[in-house]
């Protein structure tokens, strides 16, 4: 029986599954029909990012929104229009909702902070906290030992509960150093399937939760970052918190259960329809982001009659409000069109 509402949390905690990573056996037969889909989906997806000029460009806004949504997923309020009020004109904004968005900001700043130490780092416990250290910059959390594996317990459960009353309690820290070790050693060691072989890296990187705060967050950003190490993405231009954020109580569930049932079939099917799904909406959407891209190119010239016109293009695609100063500026130090 799923127990749902403050009910759940009164069953005995779940602990972490000392010993029994990696996992010793999976249900091939059940995972076969969602790997070959999974990795076409992705393949589909990846030929879209090839015909994308500066897709890191292009896509700022979906890499926007996944911080957004992985952030809603640990409770973090901001949504998609404050993110781009608060870029565009920097107005004072305290408390709460301040720390949310910066909370926002940091995971898309992480993500690329990441992706340029991939230039001479692997992907490797020191990049993971080095990203951490990122994400935790100036919001909640600044003070829980940023870039440090935890020293001290934590557990997972109801806002402000005690062990007794925790849902999941994660490996003790004098733990940590041995199972991101494990952690480590499997990312860089061969796998049947290098998709299920994410699916069980997140799992058990969520599951270990290394640090004081973020791990949740560190943990889906790894995600782009491992489709960029492994070859299967050029870019790390990938979202997968909109099926997560949609099945947020089963995501929670399955994590649950690979620690609880040593389920970890269950968890690769369900992180295997999660690619599956996100590959076709990313796919979908970056298409839909290159076409309007080419038909605002040539009307913006054809309206400007500027040399400037593209780069003033490029960077509407970065920043979709803004103040006309600053668009004077990144047009070439004047306004390139003065019409209505």
């Amino acid at each position: 029986m799923t127990l749902t509402g403050p009910e759940r949390f009164l069953m005995p905690a779940t602990k972490y599954h000392q010993g029994k990573f990696p996992p010793a056996s999976l249900d091939l037969h059940r995972l076969w029909p969602l790997i070959g889909p999974a990795h076409a989906a992705v393949a589909r997806y990846e030929g879209v990012l090839h015909g994308i000029p500066n897709a890191n460009v292009l896509l700022t806004p979906l890499t926007t929104q996944e911080a957004v949504l992985s952030s809603k997923i640990e409770g973090t309020q901001a949504t998609f229009g404050e993110v781009l009020e608060f870029e565009a004109a920097g107005e004072a904004v305290g408390g709460e909702k301040r720390d949310d968005i910066q909370e926002v900001l940091n995971y898309r700043t992480a993500l690329r902070h990441a992706i340029k130490l991939m230039d001479k780092l692997p992907l490797s416990q020191r990049l993971v906290r080095e990203s951490h250290k990122v994400l935790m910059q100036g919001v909640r959390g600044q003070n829980k030992t940023p870039g440090e594996y935890r020293r001290i317990p934590n557990w997972i459960g109801s806002p402000g509960c005690a062990v007794e009353a925790a849902r999941f309690v994660p490996p003790p820290a004098d733990c940590l150093p041995e199972a991101m070790s494990q952690w480590e050693k499997y990312l860089h060691g061969d796998a049947p399937d290098k998709l299920v072989q994410l699916a069980i890296l997140h799992a058990e990187f969520e599951a270990i939760h290394p640090f004081l705060d973020g791990n949740g967050r560190l943990g889906r950003l790894l995600v782009p970052l491992f489709l960029v190490d492994k070859k299967l993405l050029s870019s790390p231009n990938f979202y997968v918190s909109a099926f997560l954020e949609a099945n947020r109580e089963e995501y929670y569930d399955r994590l649950l259960a690979v620690s609880r049932d040593d389920d970890w079939t269950g968890w690769c099917a369900f992180f295997l329809k999660a690619m599956i799904v996100q590959a076709a909406g990313n796919e979908a959407k970056a298409k839909a982001i290159l076409e309007l891209y080419r038909r605002k190119k040539e009307w913006i010239a054809e309206l400007t009659h500027s040399h400037h016109a593209v780069k003033a293009l490029d960077w509407l695609c970065r920043k979709h409000l803004f103040v006309r100063r600053l668009f004077a500026g990144a047009s070439g130090g004047r306004m390139i069109y003065q019409g209505p």
